[in-house]
């Protein structure tokens, strides 16, 4: 409940005073309520870390998402280590933010909902034993006082009508005297009529005041006994009170980030990375790597050599709309030596892709029942897998694993037999 201390009204019989019977029942209440705030703290720290937690896994969905995309994409270099730092941060963060729901869910709500099972002990009839004590402890003190105050109010309420009374017999009496039809034995009995009207109200008054007196006197009692109770409970209310603050500022460092070192250091490295990037080392490196300082091998005279035969070059395997080689042989470009031909995330997905013609009739078959999880393996050898190829040239086989062939002669499938 929020809202200002004001200073406390009048004392009148309108007011709604502590002292007034029953009205303690408020202080009463509050020891319920201390039992239902609990649960409020319980639930409003519960649902944070509910929001800690889809954070931490957003984070961690954004960044896994967004690290294949650029990795896979066309940027590189120091550009691209920048950018995949960002992911890198979204992963530590998110940690963080997970941190964040635990401590609050196994430290701050285990915490208050500990205190309130320790503080707070429900009853078989309902209801909790504070609240219930508290409530004995002000009606037992209350209760000499509510007796005597209902006492005044009688004498007070017998003083008012005696009063009352009194005032109309006088009026009577002051009405009659004049009046000349009105026998004397008649004025006699007004007359007496006020003075035992009289008499009645000085007896009620007396009894009044001495109602007054005596609840008086019982007042200082009724006040020590009821300030007693009360701050039993003010003592019960300022540990709960004292409680929540410590809680509330545990939920505070839990939440603040900016305290956490490991935070810091997650900014830190990032600025540091992207403080490194240099675009003149990323298109220096791009120069190299696909540019016009790329090693090439520039066409030279080759003396013919039978013992390299075997190497046919790309310029070979398309001779012909229907010639082939008989072998596939990939060929790589010299990389000189200290050069470690950096390959970008773009590259690396993309595969490499050789220059080498192929005819029709030189595609790969479909996979075979022995692929594994639906695909080959590349770095497995194909067994009893043949390909019908032609012969463009004659040639002597010069080792026992060597064909002889003669040009325009046709394999056949699986078998190392030719055909013309």
């Amino acid at each position: 409940m929020s809202g200002t201390f004001d200073e406390p009204a009048s004392h009148d019989e309108s007011t709604d005073s502590f002292w007034e019977v029953g009205n303690y029942k408020r202080t009463v209440k509050r020891i319920d309520d201390g039992n239902r705030l609990c649960n409020d703290v319980m639930n409003c720290v519960q649902e944070r870390a509910k929001i800690e937690k889809a954070y931490a896994q957003q984070l961690t969905e954004w960044s896994k998402r967004w690290r294949q995309l650029v990795e896979k994409g066309p940027q590189y270099g120091t550009v691209e280590r920048a950018w995949v730092a960002v992911m890198t941060e979204a992963e530590k963060v998110s940690e963080l933010h997970q941190d964040v729901r635990n401590n609050l869910v196994n430290e701050d709500f285990e915490k208050v909902k500990n205190w309130q099972k320790d503080s707070y002990h429900k009853q078989m009839m309902g209801g909790f034993k504070e609240a219930k004590e508290a409530e004995e402890g002000f009606k037992k003190a209350q209760k000499p006082w509510a007796k005597k105050l209902k006492e005044l109010e009688a004498a007070k309420k017998s003083y008012f009508m005696a009063c009352k009374e009194e005032k109309l017999a006088v009026m009577r009496e002051e009405n009659n005297k004049g009046d000349a039809s009105v026998a004397a034995d008649q004025q006699k009995k007004l007359h007496e009529k006020v003075e035992k009207s009289r008499q009645e109200s000085q007896k009620a008054k007396e009894k009044y005041e001495k109602a007054l007196d005596e609840l008086s006197k019982c007042t200082p009692q009724y006040k020590e006994s009821m300030e007693q109770v009360f701050d039993t409970c003010q003592q019960f209310e300022e540990r709960r009170l004292s409680f929540l603050r410590e809680v509330l500022l545990d939920v505070k460092r839990h939440l603040n980030l900016t305290e956490n070192h490991s935070y810091a250091t997650v900014y830190e490295d990032l600025e540091r990375t992207i403080t490194l990037i240099s675009p003149q080392e990323d298109l220096k490196w791009f120069n190299s790597a696909h540019g016009p300082d790329m090693h090439m091998n520039w066409p030279q005279f080759e003396e013919y050599n039978p013992d390299l035969t075997h190497h046919i070059s790309k310029k070979e395997k398309k001779k012909g709309s229907d010639g082939v080689t008989l072998t596939h042989v990939s060929t790589t470009d010299h990389v000189p030596a200290g050069d470690t031909g950096s390959v970008s995330s773009y590259e690396k997905n993309q595969g490499f892709t050789a220059s080498t013609e192929w005819s029709d009739e030189d595609q790969m078959a479909p996979n075979s029942g022995n692929d594994t999880n639906g695909g080959s393996n590349p770095f497995e050898e194909e067994v009893n897998k043949g390909v019908r190829v032609r012969a463009l040239y004659d040639y002597d086989g010069q080792e026992q694993d060597e064909l002889t062939f003669r040009a325009g002669e046709r394999s056949v499938d699986g078998d190392s037999s030719w055909n013309l």
